[in-house]
């Protein structure tokens, strides 16, 4: 059984950091595609962050050049580096699996097949 596994989530203010993990259990994480959504209250969930099975990243025009994805493949585990924190930040981050090893701009939901519970991330100002 595929599960994903966030963790990392907190509270900070403007301009710091976090460095959220996604583990990955029941199916071969290195193979493919996966990726960061967020959610903030009353809003749709928005793509933030993919990376596909050799290493190659895109990233959603509100956060490139401050968050970084990245992934172990020897750890199954996916990252989310994110320095410059706002505010606007502020919202449910979930991490996500798709079942293809190259990953699609724009960053949708809908190409994602399993998904973790999420973490929170607040950023104060």
């Amino acid at each position: 059984q595929v599960q994903l596994v966030e963790s990392g989530g907190g509270s900070v203010q403007a301009g710091g950091s976090l460095r959220l993990s996604c583990a990955a259990f029941g199916y071969s994480f290195s193979y493919y595609c996966m990726g960061w959504f967020r959610q903030a209250p009353g809003k749709e969930r928005e793509g933030v962050a993919a990376i596909d099975s050799d290493g190659n990243t895109i990233y959603a025009d509100s956060v490139k050049g401050r968050f970084t994805i990245s992934r172990d493949n020897a750890k199954n585990t996916l990252y989310l580096q994110m320095n410059g924190l706002k505010p606007e930040d502020t919202a449910v981050y979930y991490c996500a699996a798709a079942l293809v090893g190259y990953c699609i701009r724009p960053i949708i939901m809908t190409r994602y097949t399993y998904w973790g519970q999420g973490t929170q991330v607040t950023v104060s100002s």
